[in-house]
C-alpha cells in the first residue's frame, strides 16, 4: 500500500497527487447532479399543473414532508455504504456503483411519472449510501502518513463540491425553469453518468488504493492496533462492548425512525400511511417517533454512564453539539426547500432596463469565472496524467465542453432578450459562492491567536442564521396574511443566504472535527453513526418545520413563519455561548 501512496505522489498538480484531481472532478460531478436535481424537487412538486412549464401542484407541505424525507436519508445509508465498502466491495468499486445507481436514479426522473420519481429518489438514496463515505474514505487512505497534506486535500476537495452544487443548481435549474423539468432532471443524470465513466477509467491509478483489503492486509492491521493498545496498557480504558439490550435499543429506535420518515410523506400525499392509529390520545406518527426517542436516549444515556470519567464527559459534550447540529440544519435547510419556495413566488425577479443589464453581467462573470479556473485545473491534470489515464481524461475534456457549450447558449440567449427573469433556482447558488470566496478568511480567522472555542463557533454559527432569517421576516412584514404571491425585493434573499453561509463557515469545522478528537479512535464507528443521525433528523425536521409555511402564513403572516426560524436558532446560539465554561471543562482539555 505504501509503494502505491508513493507512486501516487509522483505525479503531483498544485502540489497534491494527481489521483485527488481525478476524485475531486468525480465529486463534482455527483455534487452537480445531486444539487442540480434537489434545487428543482419543490419547484417541480409545488408547481401549477397547468402553464408553460406544468408541474404537479402538490400542496407545498406535502411537497416538503417527501423531500425531508429524502434528505434525511442520505445521510443514513452511508452508514451502510460504508460497512459493505469496508466488508465486500471495497471503496473503489462502492464509488462506481453508487455512480451508477445515481445515474439510473436520474434517468427515471426524467420520465415526470409518480412511480418514476419514486423510483429515481430511491435509487438516489442508495446510491448516494455507496458513493458518500467511500470517495472521502480514499483520500484517507490516499494521504497515510502525510498528515500534514490531509487538512489542504480536503480543502481542494470541497472546493469540488461546492463548484458541482455551483454549475448543477444554476445550469440544471435553468434548462428546467426555461425549457422544461426533465431538461434539467436529464442534464443532472448525463454529467453524473460522465463522472462515474471518467472515475472508473482512472481507477488503476490508484493501485490497491481502495479495493478490499486482502486477509494479510487485515491482520496487519489487527495486529499493529493490537500493539499499540498493549503500549498504551497502562492508561488504556475498560472497554463497553455492545450488550444484547443494546442491540435490541438499536435496532428497534431505528426501525421507529424509519416508520415515521416513510410514513410522514405517505399519510400526507396518498393518505394511506401505516401508522393510522392511536394510543392514549396521541396518533400513530407520535407515538412511533416518542417511542424510538425514549429507547434511543435510554440506549445512549446507559452507554455514556458505563465509560470512565474523561470519556464519558468528552461524549456528553459531543452528544451536546449533536443536539446544536440538529437546530442548525432544521433551519439551514430552508435554503432548498421554503426560501426556494419564497425565492419564485414572493421575489421580484422580474427585471428590466439596467437591473436587467446589471444581473446579466452579474451572472455571466459568475458562470464564467469559476469554470475558467476550473477548466484550467483540468488542463494542469491533462498534462500530468494522459498517458496513464487517457481515455478518463478524453470523458472529463467531453464533460467540460459540454459545459461550456451549455454556458455559452445561456449567455448568449439571456443577453438576446430585453428583460430577464432571474430563476427561483439561481439563488440556491449563492451559498457555494460565498463559500468559496469566504472560506479563505475563515480559514485564516481559525489558524489565528483568535481562533474561538468550538462552544463559541456554534454559538456564532446559529446567531448568524438566525440573523438571516431576520433579514426575510423583515422584508416580508408588508405582505398581507394568506398572501401567495409578492415581489420583495431580492437583496433579502442574497443578505440572508450570505449570513446563512457565514453561520455555515463557523460551525462546518467543529462538528466531525471535534468528534474525531473527543472520541477513542475505536468508537469512531458508532459516533459517525451517530453525528449523522443528528444531521439526518435536522434534514427531516428542515421539511416539517417547512411545510407549515402556507398554514402559518394564512393564519398570521410569511414574517412570522421567518421570524421563528430567526428566534430558535439566535436562542439556541445564545444557550450554546452560556455553556462555553462547562462544555470546555467537559472536553478535558481537546481544543
Amino acid at each position: 500500500m505504501n509503494t502505491d501512496i508513493e507512486n501516487l505522489f509522483k505525479d503531483k498538480v498544485l502540489g497534491h497527487p494527481a489521483g485527488l484531481f481525478v476524485l475531486f472532478f468525480t465529486e463534482m460531478w455527483e455534487r452537480f447532479s445531486f444539487y442540480g436535481m434537489r434545487i428543482l424537487l419543490v419547484l417541480f412538486l409545488t408547481a401549477p399543473l397547468v402553464g408553460d412549464n406544468p408541474g404537479w401542484e402538490w400542496p407545498r407541505e406535502h411537497a416538503l414532508a417527501l423531500i425531508g424525507t429524502y434528505a434525511s436519508l442520505l445521510y443514513l445509508t452511508p452508514i451502510v455504504g460504508g460497512f459493505i465498502a469496508d466488508k465486500y466491495t471495497g471503496y473503489k468499486w462502492a464509488v462506481v456503483i453508487g455512480c451508477v445507481i445515481m445515474t439510473l436514479g436520474h434517468l427515471s426522473m426524467v420520465f415526470e411519472t409518480q412511480f418514476s420519481l419514486y423510483l429515481g429518489l430511491a435509487l438516489l438514496v442508495i446510491g448516494t449510501g455507496f458513493f458518500k463515505p467511500n470517495i472521502t474514505s480514499i483520500i484517507s487512505t490516499m494521504y497515510k502518513g502525510k498528515e500534514t497534506k490531509k487538512d489542504g486535500a480536503y480543502t481542494i476537495f470541497y472546493m469540488g463540491v461546492n463548484a458541482g452544487a455551483f454549475f448543477g443548481m444554476m445550469l440544471c435549474g435553468y434548462l428546467a425553469e426555461n425549457l422544461g423539468w426533465s431538461y434539467g432532471f436529464g442534464l443532472a443524470g448525463i454529467f453524473m453518468f460522465l463522472g462515474m465513466l471518467q472515475f472508473l477509467m482512472a481507477k488503476n491509478l490508484f493501485g490497491n488504493i481502495g479495493e478490499r483489503p486482502s486477509v494479510i492486509a487485515a491482520s496487519e492491521k489487527i495486529r499493529k492496533e493490537t500493539e499499540t493498545v498493549e503500549i498504551k496498557s497502562e492508561k488504556a480504558e475498560k472497554l463497553n462492548p455492545f450488550t444484547s439490550l443494546d442491540k435490541i435499543l438499536v435496532t428497534l429506535s431505528a426501525l421507529c425512525g424509519l416508520l415515521y420518515l416513510f410514513n410522514d410523506p405517505m399519510s400526507k400525499v396518498s393518505e394511506s400511511g401505516f401508522l393510522n392509529f392511536s394510543l392514549g390520545g396521541y396518533n400513530g406518527s407520535t407515538v412511533t417517533v416518542l417511542s424510538g426517542l425514549v429507547m434511543f436516549l435510554y440506549l445512549l444515556v446507559s452507554r455514556v454512564s458505563r465509560y470512565e470519567r474523561v470519556t464519558r464527559d468528552r461524549i456528553i459534550a459531543v452528544a451536546i453539539f449533536g443536539l446544536f447540529t440538529v437546530f442548525f440544519f432544521a433551519a439551514f435547510e430552508q435554503s432548498l426547500g421554503s426560501m426556494t419556495i419564497f425565492a419564485r413566488d414572493y421575489t421580484a425577479r422580474n427585471l428590466t432596463g439596467a437591473s436587467a443589464m446589471i444581473f446579466k453581467i452579474v451572472d455571466s462573470i459568475l458562470t464564467v469565472g469559476p469554470l475558467a479556473i476550473i477548466t484550467w485545473v483540468l488542463f494542469l491534470l491533462f498534462k500530468k496524467t494522459y498517458s496513464k489515464i487517457p481515455y478518463s481524461n478524453i470523458i472529463l475534456g467531453i464533460a467540460f465542453l459540454g459545459l461550456w457549450l451549455i454556458v455559452s447558449w445561456k449567455i448568449n440567449r439571456e443577453f438576446s432578450k430585453d428583460t430577464t427573469e432571474a430563476p427561483a433556482s439561481w439563488f440556491g447558488i449563492l451559498n457555494s459562492f460565498f463559500i468559496i470566496t469566504l472560506a479563505p478568511f475563515f480559514s485564516k480567522w481559525w489558524e489565528s491567536k483568535y481562533n474561538p472555542s468550538a462552544a463559541m463557533k456554534y454559538g456564532l454559527g446559529l446567531i448568524l442564521l438566525g440573523l438571516g432569517f431576520a433579514i426575510l421576516a423583515f422584508g416580508t412584514a408588508s405582505i398581507p396574511s394568506g398572501a401567495k404571491t409578492a415581489s420583495v425585493s431580492m437583496i433579502f434573499l442574497i443578505l440572508a443566504y450570505l449570513l446563512h453561509t457565514m453561520g455555515e463557515l463557523c460551525l462546518s469545522p467543529v462538528g466531525l472535527s471535534y468528534l474525531s478528537k473527543l472520541v477513542p479512535s475505536r468508537m469512531i464507528g458508532f459516533m459517525f453513526g451517530i453525528w449523522y443521525l443528528a444531521i439526518a433528523i435536522g434534514q427531516k425536521t428542515a421539511g416539517t418545520m417547512g411545510g407549515l409555511i402556507d398554514k402559518i402564513s394564512e393564519e398570521y403572516s410569511l414574517s412570522s413563519f421567518f421570524l421563528i426560524f430567526t428566534i430558535i436558532p439566535i436562542a439556541v446560539g445564545f444557550i450554546s455561548i452560556l455553556l462555553n465554561p462547562i462544555l470546555k471543562k467537559l472536553m478535558h482539555g481537546v481544543k
